[in-house]
């Protein structure tokens, strides 16, 4: 993509990136963040604009994978019925999957509450030249464990060190670990699903009408529904403590799940073409060795052509 493509393609997808991109800079409030927004789309224009970042990520993926020096870790947080696991099946359609990997933090093991709480996210990271998706992530630590205080006693911490500044404390880390990987080569995107209460309950109904689709309900997320304000002013201090300029928090308006997509796809889109992939290029040394491999490559069929004509002269 020449230099004038990619700023034209950056011109065109930033109304859906930038309104919702948060860097830390300013102060954030999760009330002035819309959940129905549409940037100004239907469904008919959003689909297109989906199905074009899927071929540019689709690109983009098979040059970070070739260059094998970058890697890119998405994570995804939001409430139960958000569409988290929908939209990573959506925007990464075509993308190949050997050089992605989705990995979804459940309640924590036994063995995993024996480690640090960043621990289990850490091995899960992805290598260079891949793409790793967090289907929530370490900040389930900030945020579960904030909200239902007897969980953190589950994880065996020192009680000398569990005082009022512990959820100060995990910001200060969270944030130092996504330094840290960013300065080494690690593109950090992070996605909150921002759906309203109100489009949750139409979500869970339809869980409920839909036999395809009652897997999907539990009686635990109606517990935690009734905990809405509890969290919502949670994931606003998560936002607001660890949102930096190499770590951006993104907040998706995701009662419209079609444009949640089309905002998650471009600022995917957008950050890898700023990493200016290329498929690596050989050496002269290795371009010669190419030449006298073709050349024999050539011969080889020429001999196999003239090997078929002389038996089909001599009537074989």
């Amino acid at each position: 993509m020449s230099k004038k493509s990619s700023q034209n393609l950056a011109a065109r997808l930033e109304p859906f990136v930038a309104p919702f991109r948060f860097d830390g800079s300013g102060e954030f409030h999760m009330r002035s963040h819309k959940t129905d927004e549409k940037g100004g789309l239907d469904k008919d224009k959003g689909e297109k604009i989906m199905e074009a970042n899927r071929k540019r990520l689709s690109d983009f993926q098979e040059k970070l994978y070739a260059q094998d020096r970058w890697s890119l870790l998405l994570i995804f947080q939001g409430m139960d019925a958000a569409g988290k696991d929908s939209t990573i099946k959506s925007i990464f359609e075509g993308v190949n999957p050997q050089g992605c990997e989705v990995t979804s933090f459940k309640q924590p093991t036994s063995h995993e509450l024996n480690h640090d709480f960043l621990w289990r996210s850490m091995i899960a990271l992805p290598e260079r030249g891949r793409i790793g998706i967090f289907n929530r992530s370490y900040y389930e630590e900030c945020l579960v464990t904030r909200v239902h205080p007897e969980l953190l006693k589950e994880e065996k911490i020192p009680p000398v060190l569990m005082t009022r500044k512990i959820w100060r404390e995990r910001f200060e880390d969270i944030s130092a670990v996504e330094r840290y990987l960013a300065r080494n080569g690690t593109l950090i995107l992070k996605f909150f699903l921002n759906v309203s209460k109100e489009e949750q309950r139409q979500r869970f109904l339809e869980r409920l009408d839909q036999p395809a689709k009652n897997w999907k309900f539990s009686m635990g997320d109606i517990t935690e529904r009734a905990r809405w304000t509890r969290y919502q002013a949670v994931y606003q201090d998560i936002v607001r403590h660890t949102s930096t300029a190499t770590a951006p928090w993104h907040v998706v308006p995701a009662d419209h799940k079609w444009f949640a997509r089309v905002v998650i796809g471009s600022t995917v889109v957008s950050a890898l073409e700023k990493l200016d992939l290329r498929f690596p290029r050989a050496d002269a040394a290795s371009l010669q060795e190419f030449k006298r491999v073709r050349a024999a490559l050539e011969n080889e069929g020429k001999r196999k052509t003239r090997k078929g004509a002389t038996k089909k002269a001599s009537g074989a």
